[in-house]
């Protein structure tokens, strides 16, 4: 069963909820979230990403973190951001290009994290974790949401999504991507205790997005327990519950500098000899954002899309062993066969000359970079099924580094939930 944590939340004032929120902290670089505050000195940029106004200090300094820890209290003690006055849940409503998408937050425990009712399906890497650990540790707080899927067993979507019905919002914001970001809090205690148990009948949820926010916070609770810090809300974290189909998934497009020494026809000819079907594409999707294979998908089968030269080419190749859930997935075949195999790209997770793009952002923008010279080709994925993650995540699995994007990206400083 899943245990779910009623917490009292900071948010921003009223005044403040338009402003304060922000893009998570590893969606910017250090000096894109500088330009940010400099825009907009209320951004919660200036807790989550304290090296933004910090750069002659080494990112990883003791003092960046108490910055943070500075600022968010600040915040506080100015009204900006104010603590509710009892515990509650907050349904975060996300309304995307005319979707609604509608979640549950709340707080739920590292231990379900560690026996695996909170299950994931990406490896986290040290450097990662260790900096969200000590920025937890220090601001005392959970900054961001960790993203959850659950499968809904009829009756909790439809139920959360009742809670926001003729209500107003307790917090409101839209982002520059014109997506609108609202909470609802949840007080009324028939409702909060309806939602404990509807989510006493779910067995496990799904780390979407945001593993190494939840990995670090299992990190502050063990540190916290053997320094004897430890507080019962320091054993929580705070998450965003999404039924797994009312998510919306995309893949993640490769952006590669250089053919590795190919010519473009050498390499079609190596494709076609490793027993790819390479077809020359006319025109993308007129929205710009996905790519119609004309492979058939009724059979199991690899599809791909690769930009060259101005040219799109479908590139796809028959499945090999659809049982094997990891080695069947187009991106594990893209890295094994063409990037690793043909151009000797062997870490996907380090290689300078392999980046990726989230795969929400429209196709042109592969084209211009990929034209403007910044790289040699670029490779749109299609989006992994939502069931095949979980099932990855069921079998212990691991998937290769950004093989998903999912969406509604969440926002930071919308709720905090303190730990101190």
């Amino acid at each position: 069963m899943v245990q779910i944590y009623r917490f009292a939340a900071v948010r921003p004032g009223w005044r403040y909820s338009e402003k304060i929120p922000s893009v998570p902290y590893d969606v910017v670089t250090a000096e894109e979230a500088r330009e940010c505050i400099e825009k907009n000195p209320l951004s919660f940029l200036r807790v989550s990403r304290p090296d933004a106004e910090l750069p002659d200090i080494a990112p990883n300094d003791d003092r960046v973190y108490r910055r943070s820890r500075e600022v968010f209290d600040g915040m506080l003690a100015d009204g900006l951001m104010q603590r509710d006055p009892e515990p509650g849940m907050y349904v975060y409503r996300a309304v995307q290009d005319g979707e609604e998408f509608v979640g549950l937050v709340c707080c739920v425990g590292t231990e379900d994290y560690e026996n695996r009712r909170i299950r994931r399906h990406e490896l986290t890497r040290y450097d990662k974790e260790e900096d969200r650990t000590r920025h937890i540790d220090a601001v005392g707080a959970n900054t961001g949401l960790v993203f959850l899927l659950y499968r809904d067993p009829g009756e909790i979507f439809s139920y959360v999504r009742s809670l926001v019905n003729e209500t107003k919002p307790d917090g409101s914001t839209t982002a520059a991507s014109g997506v609108l970001h609202e909470v609802y809090r949840i007080a009324d205690e028939a409702a909060l205790a309806r939602l404990e148990g509807l989510f006493a009948a779910v067995p496990e949820t799904y780390i979407a997005d945001g593993h190494h926010r939840a990995k670090s916070a299992v990190n502050v609770a063990e540190r916290r327990r053997s320094e004897g810090r430890f507080t019962e809300e320091a054993g929580k974290f705070m998450a965003v519950l999404f039924a797994h189909d009312r998510v919306r998934i995309h893949g993640y497009s490769r952006l590669v500098t250089d053919l590795g020494g190919y010519t473009l026809p050498g390499l079609i000819d190596a494709l076609l000899t490793a027993g790819w079907t390479v077809r020359p594409y006319r025109k993308v999707d007129a929205a710009g954002y996905l790519i119609q294979p004309l492979a058939a998908r009724d059979a199991p089968v690899h599809v791909m899309h690769f930009y060259l030269e101005g040219t799109w080419y479908e590139v796809s190749r028959p499945v090999a062993d659809p049982a094997d859930l990891i080695g069947s997935l187009d991106v594990s075949v893209l890295q094994k066969d063409v990037l690793e195999g043909m151009l000797g790209i062997s870490d996907p997770r380090g290689d300078p000359r392999l980046h990726y793009m989230g795969g929400a952002k429209p196709l042109s923008e592969l084209e211009r970079l990929v034209d403007a010279g910044k790289y040699a080709f670029a490779v749109a994925m299609q989006p992994v099924p939502v069931e095949t993650v979980l099932a990855i995540a069921d079998a212990d699995g691991v998937m290769p580094p950004k093989s998903t994007w999912f969406e509604p990206k969440l926002l930071s400083g919308l709720v905090i939930h303190t730990i101190d």
